[in-house]
């Protein structure tokens, strides 16, 4: 964690020790001078009959004893090995003064065994224990965590790796499963109540005067019309480094927690982000990073440089180190205020060189959904997008295709919204601009707002920049908790990641995932559902169309066995992971029959994503896996029953 600097206690540390030791204290964790290595593989439970206890625990950080929720007395909670085809009966006691809770993130399971207190069971009564009883029918890296309160931020979740029934068409010599993770020894709802009166209380990055006299950052004109919006372009992440320390298998950066190899090997790393916050950004400088599982589903193989990973997602990499050398594996934060650090070596007490953490990005005005940069060639068409939701593209003509956008009304869901945002977008040019409601001047647009508001914007006539028009989204409930509504979203999954697109490397892509499987089911989509993540960043409200759970009147209502096409639409200024329970999904990528299936998709930060669904019958929770998102409110239900209406 890091430490203010204090200048008395550091001249003192100075005299006392000499200036080498005493600086070495107040350097951040991952620059610290490290340990021998941990070379401590993962605990591990199989079998058909698995026994899981939780309870608190301490755990040492770094060197540092931090309070903690385990299972079996272990943070990350035990490896949970199993084989597909086999059932599996886990009898979990509840060891708390408190309700529990244990959700198989990824799985394929009856919906009473998904884990959601309050949706598909009561949950786990404290000094009680519960048996979840499931068939396994999938193979992959998957893994399964608390949804219970905040017992997710103190430590309770752990991995899953479910070996293929025959041979395993990955072919490794051995393997590494990297659990990435965020800890704080402040406890989970101080972080929270500390969010809700300051959005951006852990953010130690904001621009400086000092950085505008340096020119860093922004120039002055744009902070100041960036100012006029109450818009903060360095709020890239809500819990930082300033208060996080970023693990890998439950240690510090200075543990140095090591995997070994052989040169020559390929090297299999199963990379699971089970943070409660955090987007991680992974690389291993000097290797590259063959891809070949997302999201416990293989992938065919795309080399790269580095992926970001956010939370909930799961990647399987393969590597091969051909020299006797240690290589530094970095997860390094998405707002680049820390990093998780690990160490891959052919011997235990090696260790490499740490990179220096990378300069934080900054927000665009892409990130606020108005993309500047548009391709206005070939008769007004505009790169990124997506076409892919239109009339005879991908996957075929909607059943609502020709359909005007219309309010969504989630009691009935066959009137959903059509178009994604993607109609009238072609020929812009002789259209009137839309009010700025704030009437400030945005950066790249040519002019001034005159009286009326409106502004001219070079080579952009006719775009409508009003940064909260709910005519773009007419099912968004209005109120305080929508601060923005993107004017112009953009299909943004053939991005890297915000703040990775000039690193200077290949960086990993969602339209780079192409499935090795054909997709099971090929049918065209019957209708589209439109949904916004919405969210008020400086008063920490967080929703789904603009409705906290606790105020939703009714689930989403599905029919089992229809096919859906689910288009999220980002409002915010902030990348959200959005898994939906008991599913996958096929994103809409381009790649038709061998469409990348996942569980979870990170919407990048005014963007849009598309993704086709067959529904299965039951309760499913569906939710932002920013843990403080879902519990301000970003969450609902996904209702499936039969055509007749019975439940499943």
């Amino acid at each position: 964690m890091s430490r203010v600097l204090d200048r008395r206690q550091l001249l003192r540390g100075a005299t006392l020790a000499g200036s080498g030791v005493a600086l070495s204290a107040y350097m951040p964790a991952w620059a610290q001078p490290v340990s021998a290595g941990i070379v401590k593989p993962l605990p591990t439970v199989s079998g058909d009959e698995i026994r899981l206890r939780v309870a608190h625990q301490m755990m040492m950080i770094d060197g540092r004893q931090s309070h903690a929720i385990g299972i079996n007395g272990t943070v990350p909670a035990p490896l949970i090995r199993l084989r597909e085809g086999q059932t599996v009966r886990l009898h979990v006691e509840n060891g708390l003064d408190e309700q529990t809770s244990l959700h198989w993130h990824g799985l394929i399971v009856p919906f009473q065994m998904d884990g959601v207190p309050g949706v598909a069971f009561p949950g786990i009564e404290k000094r009680t224990t519960f048996t979840y009883e499931f068939p396994i029918v999938q193979a992959g890296t998957y893994w399964y965590h608390s949804h219970s309160g905040l017992q997710e931020q103190m430590g309770l979740y752990g991995p899953i790796v479910i070996d293929p029934k025959g041979v395993d068409p990955i072919q490794s010599d051995r393997e590494h499963v990297i659990v990435l993770s965020d800890h704080s020894q402040l406890h989970p709802h101080r972080i929270f109540m500390k969010l809700k009166k300051q959005s951006g209380y852990f953010n130690r990055q904001q621009q400086t005067l000092a950085g505008l006299l340096k020119g860093e950052d922004q120039p002055l004109k744009e902070r100041l019309d960036w100012g006029k919006m109450r818009m903060d372009p360095t709020d890239v992440a809500d819990v930082t480094g300033s208060n996080y320390t970023y693990l890998v298998n439950g240690h510090g950066p200075q543990d140095n927690w090591t995997g070994l190899f052989r040169p020559g090997e390929r090297v299999r790393l199963r990379v699971i982000n089970a943070s409660a916050m955090t987007t991680f950004n992974v690389r291993i400088p000097g290797l590259k990073l063959s891809v070949v599982q997302a999201d416990g589903l293989n992938v065919r193989p795309v080399e790269v440089d580095e992926f970001q990973i956010g939370v909930a997602e799961t990647y399987d990499v393969i590597v091969t180190p051909t020299d006797e050398r240690a290589y530094t594996l970095v997860g390094e934060s998405v707002d680049r205020s820390g990093m998780a650090r690990a160490t891959l070596a052919p011997r235990e007490g090696m260790a490499a060189e740490v990179p220096p953490l990378r300069k934080r990005p900054v927000a665009t005005m892409k990130d606020m959904g108005m993309d500047m940069n548009m391709d206005m060639s070939s008769g007004g068409s505009m790169q990124g997008m997506d076409h892919s939701a239109m009339p005879g593209m991908d996957h075929g003509s909607m059943a609502t295709a020709e359909k005007p956008a219309a309010a969504m009304d989630h009691s009935q869901m066959g009137h959903g919204a059509a178009g994604a945002g993607a109609g009238g977008m072609a020929g812009m040019t002789g259209m009137d601009h839309g009010a700025m409601q704030s009437g400030a001047t945005m950066p790249g647009m040519a002019g001034a707002p005159d009286a009326a508001g409106s502004m001219a914007m070079g080579g952009m006539a006719g775009m409508d920049m009003n940064m909260r028009d709910f005519s773009k989204a007419p099912g968004v409930k209005k109120g305080p908790g929508v601060q923005t509504i993107s004017p112009m979203p953009m299909d943004r999954t053939g991005d890297p990641g915000q703040g990775l697109e000039n690193v200077g490397h290949r960086v990993l892509n969602y339209r780079d995932l192409v499935a090795v499987d054909r997709n099971p089911d090929l049918r065209s989509p019957a209708r589209e559902v439109q949904i916004h993540l919405t969210g008020n960043m400086e008063r920490y409200m967080w929703a789904l169309d603009g409705e906290k759970l606790s105020e939703v009147k009714a689930p989403i209502p599905f029919l089992a066995g229809e096919r859906v096409r689910v288009t999220l639409v980002n409002d915010t200024m902030m990348g959200h992971p959005i898994h939906l329970h008991g599913h996958f999904f096929e994103l809409v990528t381009g790649h038709g029959a061998y469409s990348p299936r996942k569980h979870t998709v990170m919407v990048q930060p005014g963007g849009k994503v598309s993704w086709d669904v067959t529904a299965n019958e039951g309760d499913w929770a569906f939710h932002c896996h920013m843990l403080y998102h879902m519990h301000a409110g970003m969450m609902q239900v996904v209702q499936v029953r039969s055509a007749k209406g019975e439940a499943a």
